[in-house]
């Protein structure tokens, strides 16, 4: 066996860094970037339309935190899903995007500005059935699950970046 030590880790680090991501890795962050975009647009019209689905406890802290948890995830599936820019993704994960998420979705389970019995109110007829069956209590439910997520997600991926980086500064060995 062979190894390259020839080989700088930046220059191995480049070469698979132009390998690209898949498509089908790719497509999940697209998806992310649309599902949430819709999210902010179907928001929007509760606030616009004053449907009751925003109650009062729902001021400017909490609006800049419900959005900003949809634009973190805009960012972060964008980099990688879009730009395919998976390296950069992965640091903004690490370095804050998913202890902000995970705090601005504590902070909005503590004080839940929200109605769901008007959270259909802004969706067509025909397509109301899709949203209609959420309550209160599943959002809550949805909002634990998703700060379980993030905090797993904030503890696993500085962890997963750092062996990545240990993996790939290690020199490659070919079989001749």
């Amino acid at each position: 066996m062979t190894t390259h030590q020839d080989e700088s880790w930046f220059s191995r680090g480049k070469a698979e860094a132009e390998k690209g991501i898949p498509f089908s890795e790719r497509f999940v962050g697209i998806s992310i970037v649309v599902f949430s975009v819709l999210m902010i647009s179907y928001l929007a019209a509760h606030q616009v339309r004053s449907t009751g689905f925003f109650t009062a406890k729902f001021g400017t802290p909490e609006m800049f935190m419900l959005y900003g948890v949809l634009i973190l995830g805009i960012v972060s599936a964008g980099l990688e899903g879009v730009f395919g820019q998976r390296l950069y993704s992965r640091l903004f994960d690490v370095f804050g995007g998913l202890i902000l998420a995970a705090i601005f979705t504590i902070w909005l389970f503590i004080i839940f500005p929200f109605e769901f019995a008007h959270f259909a109110d802004v969706s067509p007829d025909f397509l109301s059935f899709l949203v209609r069956w959420i309550s209160n209590g599943v959002a809550r439910v949805l909002m634990v699950l998703a700060i379980i997520i993030y905090l797993g997600a904030a503890v696993y991926c500085p962890i997963a970046y750092k062996f990545v980086g240990q993996k790939r500064s290690m020199p490659e060995e070919i079989s001749a």
